[in-house]
Parts: C-alpha cells; structure tokens; sequence
C-alpha cells in the first residue's frame, strides 16, 4: 500500500504538532505517532519553557546563561535566533491557546531552575509539557488537512538506496523520499512517500536502565537517519535529570521539577546533610550536569541508593498549587512532601545531540528536516540549560516549517519506490531473545556510559555491544518485522553511537565526564 502527502511528520510532540500546523495550510500532512498521540516526552516535561518576559531579565543574560551551560560549545548565532525569537513563539502558543500560569497582576508567574540567572521560566502548574501537548493536539486533530495515524512506527526512510541505484558515496547527494512504517493494528508495513520529511521522534532514554523518557523513546529517529547516512553530532552529551523519583521497579521513572528546588527544596545525604555547596557556588541549583555527579559522587561514597531532596521548607499551600501532580504521586507511595523528604537518583532525561540541523531544520540529506530533541540544532552544546528544549521545539519547528514552505513546490514525488520486501522473513516466536538482548543493553550503557565513564568502561562498552549487534541483525535479517525488533535494533545503533563519539572526545566537559580526562580550570 502506498500514501502520497506533501508533507511527512515522524513523532507527535510539540516539534512535530508546531511544524504540522505551520505547514498544514500549504498542502497535505501526515503525522505518523508510534503509540498515542499524547504519548510523547513533551506530555512528561514538568518544569517549563524559558524564555525572556519582563525585565530585569534581557536576551543577553539569557543567551549567557545557554552559553555558559554549553561549555562554549554551542553555536553562539542558534543560541541568539533561539532567545531573540523566544518571546514570539511563547506567545503563538499562548493565542493557540495554552495556559502558562500567572500572578494576581495578571503578569506570567515565572520560576527559575538551575543555570538560569534570573526568573525566566513560563510553567503551568508542574506540568507544562502536558499543557502545551493537549493545545497542539486539539488544534492538529481539528484541522482538515492535518491526518494523524496512531500505532505507526517508521522502519526506515526512503533514499536512494531503495531504488536499486547505485548510491553515490557523496552524502550531499542523498535525497529522502518518504519512510516505510509498519501498522501496528495490520502488522502490514506501508511505503508512505512525501515531497518532505521531518523527524520529531524524540529522545533515546531507553538505552539506560533509568530514564524520565517514557517508552517510545528508544532513538528511532536517531537510528533511522544514521542509516541513511545523515550525519548526526554530540551524541555523547547525555544529561542525566539529577532528581526522579526513587521507586524501584517504576518505567519510566518519576521526574522530580528543577523548579522544586526553584523554590527551595535542598538536596540532602540519607543523614540529612546538604551537601551540594561542596561541589558548586549555586548549591542545589547548579547546573544539572554538576548536580547529577555530585549526588552520584555521594551514593558511591555512601553506598546508598540514592538521595533525599528536603522540600519541607515550603509551604504547604506551594506545594499544592505549584507541584500538585508530584505531591499526589509521592503520597500515592506514602511519602507527604509536606512532611517527609523525597528520595531521589538521577535518570537519563535528554539527548543534547542528534542529526546535525542548520538554523533552519535542513539535515544534510535534501527534503529531510528535524526538530526537537531528535535535533542537533547547537543550541544546547555540551549541556542544555535546564527549560530551553521545549523552546527549541518551538523556534526551529518554526523555522523548519517557513523553509519547507518556501520549497515544497519545487519538489516532485519520487516515482518507482518499491514495495517493502518481507521474501524469505519468518516469524520471531522467540521473544526472550529479544527482551533479554535490551536488558544486557541498558546494563552495558548504564554501568559503563553513564554520568561517569573512563576508555577502559567505554572500550568494554564498545566490546559488548558489538556481540549484541551482530545477534540482532542476524535476527532483524530473518524475522518479520515488528516494533520489538526494530526498537532494539535502533537502541543499538544509537548506543554505538554514544560510545564512539565519546571514546572520540578525549576531555571532561559539559555532560561528558571521564575519570581519564580531569576537567579544565574555568
């Protein structure tokens, strides 16, 4: 079965819905969600989006702030396009109909998290990212050229390589045609063409055994793009979210807000001692990367499993009409934050890297855009400050989507693509292959690539893996095709992707920490 549509969104959360309603008036969209629509890392994103409101705050200190959490290895003109159009964008979303929180003089309650200088960051309630998901999606699914197909997972693009052409060795001259996708009510896989293509699939928590990204976020997009031989960057600046909720047995697991320690929450051993201001001038509200080594740092001496954060200090009547969904899920498992301090661990929550994007979403393959986390825009650099990723879904989806109506027209659709080829495949009835070769992948990135790594770690890593890929491919090349094996086959491609950039890096910066390589004096 084929579909033809102008234009292709892979991933339903704000990168893909922003792109989807900007372009939506110009032609045909498909927007392909690989479970719910709602099921995305925007509905879990708790905090907020940053951005410059009111003074004293100014586009300076906030670019300072990106740029100081990056290491400096951020592109300084995407951070300034990103800031300087910030104020637009929150208040697009704002007339599509998004809620942010204000105060009794009706001005925008603003909270501030780790790294930030001043009170910057937009929120309602703690959960931001469900407000913005339930605007978008309620525009999206009421507007008559937008078609939504839930349960569609994209296997791969469509490039040159499935035309039985002999495929240049230029990457500049890769082309994306569309992306076969297996429906997952049909199991059938469907060759669904577009004059353009944009990645929004999210993140790739799920190559580490604790993460705040929920299930779907196993790197598909990353995955699929590397395949076709995009090229993607900084994929070893894994930040690792310093405080979800510690819960053994619970996936994904909880998030615990930065803005919590915003407004005074204290990060404490199990004796009850702070300890940050040991490890940073800002306490508590270091920035995360900092944070998150700090409270491993802690757990290793201790030999506990994680730490408390003590928010007894705010008030109660806070507590429940800033924080009312992580005071009812602590109480759900018998913890009053009123009254008892939360533990916490720090959980894989973001990817600052991905497939390399210009300013203006372009990948290095023509017709292929990408947005949001997914994206390598260099805005985050080593480090993301803490709010700035549902801006950057925000800024870039914008201008991907002002870029792809400017050459929609231009593009014809490609003609010859072939059927998917199922010949010779079997059915996998051995699932344990599967669930146990994910778990031995998570434990290998977990224990050897994570907050903390050294090359003997990344080398063993490196060396486990590649046992593991040549086991699934051998599998993926035999069975018909499902989500099970493509996710894991993704996974890995991914992981293989962290360690190699990450043996390549031979400093300790930003989120990449080696025990091989002290960090620089600053």
């Amino acid at each position: 079965m084929q579909r033809k549509v102008d234009f292709l969104v892979l991933g339903s959360g704000s990168a893909g819905l922003i792109y989807a309603l900007k372009v939506a008036d110009k032609g045909k969209v498909l927007v392909l969600s690989k479970s719910m629509l709602d099921d995305t890392a925007t509905s879990y994103a708790q905090g907020g989006i940053a951005a410059v409101m009111y003074s004293p705050d100014n586009y300076e200190k906030h670019i300072e702030d990106t740029l100081k959490a990056g290491s400096g290895l951020n592109k300084k003109e995407v951070v300034e396009i990103a800031i300087r159009e910030s104020s637009e964008r929150i208040q697009e979303l704002v007339d599509w109909g998004a809620h942010f929180d204000k105060d009794q003089s009706g001005k925008f309650s603003l909270a501030r998290e780790g790294g930030h200088s001043e009170f910057r960051i937009l929120h309602h309630q703690d959960n931001t990212g469900l407000e913005i998901q339930r605007t978008l999606s309620d525009r999206a699914k009421n507007h008559p050229n937008i078609e939504i197909l839930e349960d569609y997972f994209a296997i791969d693009l469509i490039t040159q390589h499935h035309l039985n052409e002999e495929v240049t060795r230029r990457r500049e001259d890769i082309r994306c045609f569309g992306v076969y996708a297996l429906n997952e009510q049909t199991q059938a896989v469907e060759t669904i063409l577009a004059k353009i293509t944009l990645v929004a699939t999210g993140g790739m928590g799920n190559v580490y055994q604790t993460t705040t990204n929920p299930l779907v976020s196993t790197g598909d997009g990353l995955a699929m793009a590397y395949r076709a031989k995009a090229h993607l960057d900084s994929l070893e600046f894994v930040q690792f979210h310093p405080t979800s909720l510690y819960n053994p047995g619970e996936r994904p697991s909880f998030l615990i807000t930065e803005a919590l320690r915003g407004s005074g929450a204290i990060l404490k051993t199990r004796k009850g001692v702070a300890f940050m201001s040991k490890y940073h001038e800002l306490g508590s509200l270091a920035p995360r990367d900092i944070v998150a080594r700090a409270i491993d740092n802690e757990m290793k001496l201790s030999g506990d499993d994680y730490v408390y954060l003590d928010a007894r200090s705010i008030s109660k009547d806070e507590i429940i009409r800033h924080f009312p969904s992580i005071y009812a899920k602590c109480l759900s498992i018998g913890i009053d934050i009123t009254k008892d301090m939360i533990p916490v661990v720090p959980a894989a929550h973001y990817s600052c890297g991905g497939i390399q994007t210009d300013a203006h979403g372009r990948t290095s393959i023509h017709q292929l855009y990408a947005a949001g986390e997914v994206a390598c825009t260099g805005l985050h650099g080593a480090n993301r400050l803490a709010s700035n990723s549902l801006l950057e879904s925000a800024v870039f989806s914008h201008r991907a989507a002002m870029d792809a109506l400017a050459t929609v027209d231009a593009i014809q659709f490609m003609e010859g693509v072939p059927e998917w080829d199922a010949e010779g495949r079997v059915l996998n009835e051995e699932m344990i292959l599967i669930t146990q070769s994910t778990k031995e992948l998570q434990s290998i990135m977990s224990n050897y690539v994570g907050i903390v790594r050294s090359d003997l770690r990344l080398k063993r890593a490196m060396d486990r893996l590649e046992i593991l890929y040549k086991e699934t491919e051998d599998l993926y090349e035999k069975s018909i095709v499902s989500q099970e094996i493509c996710e894991l086959r993704n996974m890995i491609n991914v992981a293989y992707l962290i360690i190699k950039m990450a043996m390549a890096r031979k400093e300790s910066i930003g989120l990449h920490f080696s025990i091989d390589y002290p960090e620089k004096e600053k």
